[in-house]
């Protein structure tokens, strides 16, 4: 991927507060732009979303935005009117603070389900917003720090495109199996593209990186990733930049899946061979969504019987198993199908070793098409229910 160093994108500023929603860490943040920007977002399709998923669909519904601001260690979800009133009032007073107008602010919360926001708490703290505000490296850190939860490290990339800048920050470590978003992620370039275009890459890009994603098979009620251009730099190459916004967002994706809650493995899975690139990424969902095969790979266990079932279950789908072939590592020289385990030539002592690696690849051959899909995900361990069975305590 390169350079992953932060930059600084001209006309932009960050900043992170701690306002004591939770404890005396940063819970506070804010993207702001000097110009209003061509701006894009994709959220989550979970039927119960947070207010402030209601409010930010409403407000990026004219293509424009100029700030973002974002808590953490509350959620406002399945807080009723009261939370949708909460969301409206921090971005008509972060927009007073900003001198912009309420509907030109995006905002976001992650955190506990279920509980009102701390409004004292967050109204005293949004006037010190804009002394706060920052351009440097420093400043992008403390943003991406105020909207961690169980993250254990800020997640974020920089890389350019001609003379345009673009920075990607994302938060999330649990509560993770997008559909059409993931977590919280932010992006902010000064590449001049409509909004209208900006949506299209947007959109693309998520599908083949965020929606790739599995921690614990949940889609959060918060999920959210937007991308604001304020066209300082100009216009750039749009190929080219969807080519490196792809990349970047995949970087954060692979980030979030590593940083799982309680994970020790990153694993990459490809399943090839398909009849159409929906049987592959079905198939593939199923099996990096298994709780079975996820605790298998946490023991290092090449437990074939747990991928059977998760292809299995893909009902559409039905899959001769006399051409399957599961395969372990990159050199491609550790597999179990019918044949080798007919043969007794499984290297069930060579594939366990490797489950032992922080990074595991394992690619599913169909063996009936031509097609292929990646996903990504973590394995799970005591850490997971230890992290979740305490919660909200």
């Amino acid at each position: 991927m390169g350079d992953t160093g932060l930059k600084m994108v001209p006309g932009f500023s960050w900043c992170g507060l701690n306002v004591g929603i939770k404890d005396s860490t940063l819970d506070l943040g804010v993207i702001f732009s000097e110009i209003p920007c061509h701006a894009a977002g994709v959220f989550t399709r979970n039927t119960m979303p947070g207010a402030p998923v209601l409010v930010g669909r409403e407000h990026l519904m004219n293509g424009t935005l100029q700030a973002v601001i974002v808590n953490s260690k509350n959620a406002n979800v399945a807080t009723g009117q009261k939370g949708i009133d909460d969301s409206r009032e921090i971005c008509r007073m972060t927009g007073e603070t900003l001198g912009i107008s309420e509907k030109l602010v995006l905002p976001s919360s992650t955190g506990v389900i279920g509980r009102m926001l701390p409004m004292e708490k967050i109204t005293k703290g949004l006037p010190r917003v804009k002394s706060a505000l920052g351009s440097s490296p420093t400043h992008i850190e403390q943003f991406a720090r105020a909207i961690m939860t169980t993250d254990t490290r800020p997640k974020w990339i920089c890389r350019t495109v001609g003379k345009a800048t673009i920075v990607g920050l994302a938060k999330g470590a649990g509560m993770i199996e997008p559909n059409m978003a993931t977590m919280l992620s932010y992006f902010a370039t000064d590449a001049k593209i409509p909004s209208e275009t900006l949506s299209s890459i947007l959109h693309r890009s998520v599908n083949r990186s965020f929606n790739r994603i599995s921690i614990d098979s949940d889609t959060s009620t918060s999920d959210t990733v937007v991308v604001l251009a304020n066209g300082k730099a100009g216009e750039v190459d749009l190929e080219k930049f969807e080519q490196v916004f792809c990349e970047m967002a995949t970087y954060l994706a692979r980030e979030i899946a590593r940083d799982g809650e309680g994970a020790t493995k990153l694993i990459e899975l490809c399943v090839s061979k398909a009849e159409t690139p929906k049987q592959a990424l079905k198939i593939a969902k199923s099996v990096i969504n298994s709780p079975l095969v996820k605790t298998a790979i946490y023991g290092a266990d090449p437990n074939w019987g747990r991928f059977i079932m998760a292809i299995g279950k893909v009902f559409e789908y039905v899959v001769p198993i006399d051409k399957l072939r599961i395969l372990f590592g990159r050199e491609r020289n550790m597999w179990i199908d019918a044949h080798s385990l007919n043969q007794n030539t499984v290297p069930l002592a060579a594939i366990s070793e490797y489950l032992k690696n922080s990074e595991i690849f394992i690619e599913i051959e169909l063996g009936t098409g031509e097609y292929a899909e990646v996903v990504w995900g973590c394995d799970l361990t005591e850490g997971y229910i230890k992290e979740n069975a305490y919660y909200t305590t």
